[in-house]
């Protein structure tokens, strides 16, 4: 295996942010910013709905968008 192909535990991945398809609940995106920053996809989770429920709906908008450009 190469250097190039390795990916360092505990940072972000080399690849930069991808969608987590596979421990989605919607789209994965949530997963996938758990993923990226090494969390557990249960705060984000719990996250996007606090933030959803203070910004009146305004990340629906922000995690749609994410969904359609992202991957």
């Amino acid at each position: 295996m190469s250097n190039l192909e390795r990916k360092t535990a505990g940072g972000p991945p080399s690849s930069g942010f991808r969608l987590d398809k596979r421990n989605a609940k919607l789209w994965g995106v949530c997963s996938g910013i758990a993923n990226y920053f090494n969390v557990d996809s249960t705060l984000v989770r719990i996250g996007f709905v606090a933030g959803t429920l203070i910004g009146f709906g305004s990340l629906l908008l922000v995690y749609a968008a994410i969904a359609l450009i992202a991957d």
